[in-house]
């Protein structure tokens, strides 16, 4: 558990990145990310700094989980859906402010370490579902905020179909081998607004199911 000087300086850190936003903040003191990083880099989960966990995927850094938090803008009655669970951290942030999650993974093994944790923690309001992220989940479509945390070259045409007129996307869009922009996407009724947020780098949005 972090003790209250990490505590301390892990949100001051938020503050000085940009997250600023109070509910975003409460519910990333709430979750600790040392629940989500074993092994060889578990001392340096409370830097912010993205770290390797299994399946050749990454743990965001703090920082970029807040301002993605920040953007979502998650009401309490809100169904969010979020689109690469990793290690679940950011699921488990999210489990703070919506009524209820929904994450999908391509790696069986990471939804399961991922439960897991959420089962630790008594986070009974979120759902992991091994799948192809890249067609959401059509059967619990609406939803009123989609969260992607691995980059696609342009936001998924399946994931737009299923936000509520309303709804607010988060997604990072780019090449997977060069800088990417983090986009927040925005339905209206005559359409989509997109709003460019800042550059980020995330691992590539891949189809189908991860081999185990």
């Amino acid at each position: 558990m972090m003790d209250a000087e990490a505590q301390m300086q892990f949100l001051y850190t938020l503050r000085s990145k940009g997250v600023t936003d109070t509910r975003t903040l409460t519910a990333m003191e709430k979750v600790d990310r040392g629940l989500f990083v074993k092994g060889l880099f578990a001392e340096r989960v409370y830097e912010d700094m993205p770290l390797p966990i299994a399946c050749g995927q990454t743990i965001s850094q703090p920082s970029v989980v807040g301002l993605m938090t920040q953007a979502l803008n998650v009401q309490p009655r809100d169904k969010v859906l979020e689109v690469g669970t990793g290690s679940g951290y950011q699921a488990a942030v999210l489990s703070q402010l919506a009524r209820r999650v929904y994450t999908v993974d391509r790696h069986a093994r990471l939804v399961r370490e991922a439960q897991s944790a959420f089962d630790a923690m008594g986070l009974v309001n979120i759902t992991a579902f091994t799948a192809d992220g890249s067609y959401g989940l059509p059967d619990q479509a609406p939803f009123d905020r989609i969260i992607v945390t691995a980059a696609a070259e342009d936001p998924p045409g399946p994931l737009l179909a299923q936000l509520k007129t309303g709804g607010i996307m988060v997604v990072p869009v780019g090449q997977s081998d060069a800088v990417q922009s983090l986009i927040k996407v925005t339905r209206t009724p005559n359409g989509f607004d997109y709003d460019e947020l800042r550059a980020v780098r995330f691992v590539p949005l891949l189809e189908g199911i991860g081999q185990e």
